[in-house]
């Protein structure tokens, strides 16, 4: 069976009304993979698609099976695929060896990527690994120089997301109960946390609500008449 068969399978099990699969590597985003994101309703429209670098050279000092380029493109055929899907990542900086060019190159893929949400660290050794023995190490105070710039990007990137669902209707996942009496936490099918107003009675239950307001991190909404 592959993925895109299961996928498949699953949604059509009856009050079965979201499915998401985390994580995927982009070597494995099949033609068939992709097309199930154009097809199955179900599916979030959401993928989680770690690139760890914008260099080739550091991709391939990493044994990574792709390059920026082609992931570049692979990020496109989805998005044709599934004009509402929402993309995230994965990086590292400060692999030994990553010059400033490098980094520069990680810095233009995540721009162009305009990811929803994204996950970046610095790199650190791990016992047994060929990186743990390599020369060239990046000094810790580049490391974190390095990442504090690359999430800024990331960051404006999820905020502008964030920004352009407001007035949009969304189906959320009632999840736990908020900071204060009588709110509760959504999570959209972009993996969003959404702050609204509900009895605590409704958790589990998917409800539409309307985003009325954004934040770097989260958005806010609002049920029903209240949206109005």
């Amino acid at each position: 069976w592959s993925l895109a068969r299961l996928i498949g399978a699953l949604a059509r099990i009856e009050g079965l009304a979201r499915i998401r699969y985390t994580t995927s590597h982009p070597n494995d985003m099949t033609d068939d993979l992709i097309a199930a994101h154009a097809e199955i309703p179900a599916l979030a429209p959401f993928l989680h698609l770690p690139v760890q670098s914008g260099s080739d050279r550091v991709l391939k000092a990493m044994n990574r099976r792709h390059d920026a380029e082609s992931y570049l493109r692979l990020l496109e055929r989805v998005r044709a695929a599934r004009p509402d899907i929402a993309l995230s990542g994965d990086f590292i900086v400060g692999f030994p060896g990553e010059t400033e060019a490098d980094f520069q190159a990680t810095l233009d893929l995540a721009a162009e990527a305009a990811y929803a949400q994204a996950f970046s660290f610095k790199y650190s050794p791990r016992p047994g690994t060929p990186a743990a023995d390599a020369a060239a190490p990046v000094p810790e105070a580049v490391k974190a120089e390095r990442l504090a710039r690359l999430q800024a990007v990331l960051a404006d990137s999820q905020s502008a997301f964030n920004a352009a669902c407001v007035g949009r209707e969304m189906a959320l996942l009632l999840e736990k109960p908020g900071r204060r009496a009588g709110q509760l936490i959504g999570r959209s099918p972009y993996m969003q946390s959404v702050h609204l107003d509900a009895d605590a009675a409704r958790i589990g239950e998917i409800v539409t609500a309307r985003i009325v307001g954004a934040g770097p991190l989260s958005l806010s909404g609002a049920l029903g008449a209240a949206a109005g």
